[in-house]
């Protein structure tokens, strides 16, 4: 078996962020083993001038696609939200935070639903403000889209990402 292609394996096949110790265990490769391919692997994408990176979040990994690359994907791939969850999405991350009502005035009532979404799949998190929430994105948010920066600097530069991938009729829902 080589070491590297099963970690390269388990990366590709994971939606989530993997640490060295998680690979290590599933896989049954020794972590020093597993330490080696993944810093093999990132200097293996970073020469060939993949499409494909593995990024670092701390101490977890994940293979993504570079943010470069990025208006590519949405003419191959069917969006894993409405367009208007994503709007949803895109207004709380440029206006956070923001409170629930206010989305609601702006967007209408599928703010509600969008938000209950949102938030299962942990892109959002929500605090209790009066009678709403205010709300604010994760870090698997930033993580998931490949945001890097914390300013609205880097929330418009995904914006204007996601707008480019954005199917030309929109499902609304």
């Amino acid at each position: 078996m080589n070491v590297k292609r099963a970690v390269e394996a388990a990366l590709f096949s994971s939606a989530e962020n993997l640490k060295l110790e998680d690979i290590a265990e599933k896989t049954g490769i020794p972590e020093s083993e597993v330490r080696y391919a993944l810093l093999d692997l990132r200097r293996e994408y970073n020469e060939r001038e993949s499409a494909i990176t593995i990024a670092k979040f701390g101490s977890e990994y994940r293979m993504m696609l570079r943010t470069e690359y990025a208006e590519y994907t949405g003419m191959f791939s069917r969006a894993e939200m409405s367009g208007g969850t994503m709007r949803t999405l895109s207004t709380i991350a440029y206006n956070q935070p923001v409170l629930q009502s206010e989305l609601f005035k702006n967007l209408g009532a599928r703010v509600y639903d969008d938000v209950k979404d949102l938030m299962e799949r942990d892109f959002v998190n929500g605090k209790k403000k009066g009678q709403t929430l205010e709300l604010t994105t994760t870090r698997k948010f930033k993580e998931y889209f490949g945001i890097t920066g914390s300013g609205k600097d880097a929330i418009t530069k995904w914006i204007q990402e996601q707008s480019r991938n954005a199917p030309e009729t929109e499902d609304e829902e």
